[in-house]
């Protein structure tokens, strides 16, 4: 169970800019030895949650892909959300209501980014689903790396 470190000083709220009063919490170690948050890989490794890491070159080729969004876009819906949030202190409810948009549209873009790699992914193995007959090691291949794709892909999503 994490504990609550009293020496440690309060952060920065991040909408008032004002110190938030919850205490910093320090996580203590996880059973068997590991960090907190870690699992164990294949090799008994342990590595951090969320990073793949466990996954070993797998977990690498993931944290290498491309954003899904492309660069300036997120600038873009980055730098909206922080006017919202130094907008807050003089009109409260505007600010609100533009991070509401700001999600929203993250929110539609980001389902447009992925269904259209979906699509792509689909493409790639059900071009070797219309050819009728016996599967070729091409075929299987070509199925392995897609099923990887799909895989890369779905981790990606969950540790965002």
């Amino acid at each position: 169970a994490p504990t609550v470190d009293p020496a440690a000083a309060p952060a920065v709220d991040p909408v008032t800019g004002g110190r938030d009063p919850r205490p910093t919490v320090t996580p203590t170690a996880a059973p068997g030895g590991l960090p907190p948050g870690a699992v164990e890989d294949g090799d008994g490794i342990g590595a951090p949650r969320g990073t793949g890491a466990a996954h070993g070159a797998q977990g690498a080729r993931t944290a290498d892909k491309p954003s899904l969004l492309p660069h300036d876009e997120c600038d873009k819906l980055s730098s909206r959300m922080q006017h919202a949030v130094a907008g807050f202190v003089d009109r409260p409810r505007d600010a609100v209501e533009e991070a509401d948009h700001v999600l929203e549209d993250l929110a539609v873009r980001f389902t447009d980014a992925v269904n259209s790699r979906r699509r792509t992914l689909r493409g790639s193995w059900q071009a070797t689903d219309d050819k009728k007959g016996d599967a070729t090691a091409a075929d299987t291949e070509q199925l392995r790396l897609a099923l990887r794709d799909y895989r890369e892909l779905t981790d990606r999503l969950l540790h965002i």
